[in-house]
C-alpha cells in the first residue's frame, strides 16, 4: 500500500511539474509569436491551435503582408492565452488532487476512506498480521476503526485480528480480542478450539476465492491428461542443451519429439468432486462445460450449495466408494478435520480407483495418504498424475508428482474479494454483533427490535443444558425486559444475542454479577447505538471472565 501511495504521489507531483513547465513555455512563445511572426508555427501550440493558426494562415496569404502578419499574431495571441489559463486551470486541479489524496492515503492505518469523516470518538482497533489488500482495508470507515500491523500503532489494544496465512499462536491472542478473522478460507493456521474456549469466533471468508481455485484445478485438468509441463521441461532441459542453442535443429527436434509426451483428453472422462461447496459447485459447472461426466459427494451439503448445482446433469452419491469406481479424476474441496479428513483418500480407498486415475488436491494436503500413494505407483497399480498445491514427503522425487506452490487464491482478484468480505464479516460483528461465515460459531442474525432503545446484550457461554434458563432468569431478577432474543449454539459453544427495552443503569455491575450467577458464561458485550453513545462505544462494556485481571482500565 505504502509503494502504490509513492507512486501515485510521484505521478502527481511530475504531472504538476509536467503543466508548470508547460505553461511558462507557453507564455515564452507567446512572447516570440508578438515580436515576430517568423516564429508563428512554432512547436509550443497544441495541435488543435496549431492547424487554427496554419488555416488562418492560409486564408490570409491573398492579404497584404502587413495584414497577415497582423492576422496572425492576433490569433497566436488569442489561442496561446486561452491554453495558459486552461493550462492553470488544470494546474490548480492537479494541486487539489494531489492534496486531497495524501489526505486519504494518510488514513490507511486508521481506517478507510468513507463513511467516518468527523467522528471524533473511541474506535475499533483492528490489528492485521500479513499484508491485507487496500480493499478490504478501505472497507473500515475512517476514524470508526483504526487498523495497524503493530500494536504500537493503535491507540489502544487490538479488538479484532485481521490474517491471511500467518501461524496465530495463542499468546498472541490478547484478552482484549473480541473476534479473528481470515482473509480465506482454510483456518489450520488459527487455533480455532481455543478460540472457542475464550468465546472468541473465527470467521472466514468461503467463495471469495473459489473462482480462482476453480481456474487452477481446470488448469491442473490439464496438467493431469498432457504432458504440458513435461514437454516444456524436455524442451528446456534436453533439446536445448543438446543442440546448443542451434534453432534449426531445435525446431526439428521439436517436432520429432512430441511423441514422447502424448495424453489423453478431458472430454467424456469422469470426475469425481470431493465436497460441493463454493468451489466444488464451481468446478462441477466447469468440468460439465468441458464435456466430462460428473460424480459429486458431500455430506454436509447446505441449502445454498444445492442450489448452485446443475441438477440432473450430475450424479451425486452418498457413498464415496462409488466415486471412486468411476472416477478418471479425483477433485478435492474439502476441508482437513482431524478425525474426519485425514487420509481420506488412503490405502484402502485407491485400491477401488482406476488404476490411471489422476488425483488433484487444492484443498489441504493431509487429506491424501502420500505414503499410500507412493506405494501404488512403484507397485505399478496406479499410473495417473498427483497434482498438488501441497508437497509430500514421500513424493517428493516421484515422476507422478506434480506439486505447485500454493496458488489457489494466489490472484488480485481473490485477494480483494476476501479482504473485502472479511472487513465487512468483522465489521457486522463488532457493530451488530451478527455472526456469519463462522468456523466455531454458530450463524446467528437477529435485526433489531423496533421498540428497542439500542441496548444489545451479546452472551458467549457452555453449551450445557439449564445454561440460558439461568442467564434470563438473572436478567428477569434485575428487572431486565426482554424484548427479543436468538440462541443457537455449535458443539460446545452457545451465543446468545438479547435486545432490551431499556438500557440498564449499571452495564458493567450487571454484566460482573451475570459472570458470578452464571457459571456457564464465558464473556458478554453490550451494543448500542454504536460510536453514538456510551454501550456503543468501542472499547465498552466487554466482559471475558477468564481474563479479567488483564482487561482492566480496557
Amino acid at each position: 500500500a505504502f509503494l502504490s501511495f509513492y507512486s501515485l504521489s510521484l505521478f502527481r507531483s511530475k504531472q504538476i511539474e509536467f503543466i508548470e513547465n508547460l505553461t511558462m513555455f507557453t507564455t515564452r512563445m507567446n512572447t516570440v509569436h508578438a515580436s515576430s511572426n517568423a516564429s508563428f508555427r512554432s512547436g509550443a501550440r497544441s495541435l488543435k491551435s496549431a492547424v487554427f493558426a496554419r488555416r488562418t494562415w492560409k486564408k490570409s496569404m491573398g492579404s497584404s503582408s502587413s495584414s497577415r502578419g497582423r492576422m496572425s499574431v492576433v490569433e497566436a495571441n488569442q489561442t496561446a492565452s486561452d491554453e495558459i489559463e486552461m493550462l492553470q486551470k488544470m494546474l490548480e486541479l492537479a494541486k487539489q488532487r494531489k492534496e486531497n489524496e495524501g489526505k486519504e492515503d494518510s488514513s490507511v492505518s486508521t481506517g478507510g476512506k468513507s463513511n467516518g469523516s468527523g467522528y471524533e470518538g473511541a474506535s475499533f482497533n483492528v490489528k492485521t498480521f500479513n499484508a491485507i489488500a487496500p480493499t478490504g482495508l478501505e472497507k473500515f470507515p475512517q476514524g470508526k476503526y483504526k487498523v495497524a500491523g503493530e500494536e504500537s500503532d493503535l491507540p489502544g489494544p487490538p479488538m479484532a485480528i485481521m490474517l491471511r496465512s500467518h501461524k496465530l499462536q495463542v499468546n498472541e491472542v490478547k484478552p482484549t480480542v473480541r473476534a479473528i478473522v481470515r482473509c480465506g478460507a482454510g483456518t489450520n493456521n488459527i487455533p480455532v478450539k481455543e478460540m472457542g474456549e475464550r468465546g472468541i469466533p473465527v470467521f472466514n471468508t468461503p467463495g471469495a476465492n473459489a473462482n480462482a481455485v476453480k481456474e487452477l484445478v481446470v488448469c491442473g485438468l490439464l496438467l493431469a491428461s498432457r504432458g504440458i509441463l513435461e514437454g516444456a521441461n524436455h524442451v528446456k532441459n534436453v533439446i536445448n542443451v543438446e543442440e546448443k542453442g542451434e534453432h534449426e535443429k531445435i525446431a526439428t527436434r521439436i517436432e520429432k519429439d512430441k511423441a514422447k509426451f502424448g495424453g489423453t483428453e478431458i472430454q467424456g472422462k469422469t470426475i469425481g468432486v470431493i465436497g460441493l461447496g463454493a468451489i466444488g459447485s464451481r468446478v462441477v459447472n466447469a468440468a460439465l462445460g468441458l464435456g466430462m461426466n460428473v460424480v459429486g459427494y458431500d455430506p454436509v451439503l447446505s441449502v445454498d450449495a444445492a442450489l448452485a448445482l446443475p441438477g440432473d446433469r450430475m450424479v451425486r452419491v452418498t457413498d464415496l466408494n462409488d466415486l471412486f469406481k468411476v472416477s478418471d479424476y479425483i477433485s478435492i474441496h474439502v476441508p482437513y478435520i482431524k478425525g474426519v479428513t485425514h487420509h481420506l483418500i488412503d490405502a484402502k480407498a485407491l485400491q477401488i480407483c482406476k488404476p490411471n486415475v489422476c488425483i488433484l488436491n487444492f484443498a489441504r494436503g493431509e487429506i491424501v495418504d502420500g505414503a499410500a500413494l507412493k506405494a501404488g505407483y512403484d507397485s505399478k497399480m496406479l499410473t495417473g498424475k498427483y497434482i498438488s498445491d501441497f508437497t509430500d514427503e514421500a513424493l517428493r522425487d516421484d515422476p507422478h508428482l506434480i506439486v505447485l506452490p500454493h496458488l489457489g487464491a494466489s490472484t488480485e482478484e481473490a485477494e480483494d474479494n476476501s479482504a473485502a468480505m472479511a472487513a465487512e464479516t468483522l465489521m457486522d460483528f463488532l457493530e451488530t454483533g451478527t455472526i456469519r461465515n463462522s468456523v466455531n460459531f454458530p450463524t446467528t442474525i437477529l435485526a433489531p427490535h423496533v421498540n428497542s432503545s439500542g441496548a444489545r446484550l451479546t452472551i458467549v457461554n457452555k453449551n450445557v443444558p439449564g445454561a440460558l434458563g439461568e442467564i434470563t432468569s438473572f436478567l428477569g431478577s434485575k428487572g431486565v425486559n426482554i424484548l427479543q432474543q436468538i440462541n443457537t449454539s455449535r458443539d460446545p459453544v452457545a451465543y446468545t444475542v438479547i435486545d432490551l427495552a431499556e438500557i440498564p443503569e449499571d452495564p458493567s455491575g450487571l454484566q460482573e454479577e451475570m459472570a458470578k450467577v452464571c457459571p456457564d458464561v464465558v464473556s458478554s458485550r453490550f451494543i448500542g447505538s454504536v460510536f453514538n453513545d456510551t454501550l456503543g462505544q468501542p472499547g465498552a462494556y466487554f466482559y471475558v471472565k477468564w481474563a479479567q485481571g488483564e482487561l482492566q482500565g480496557e
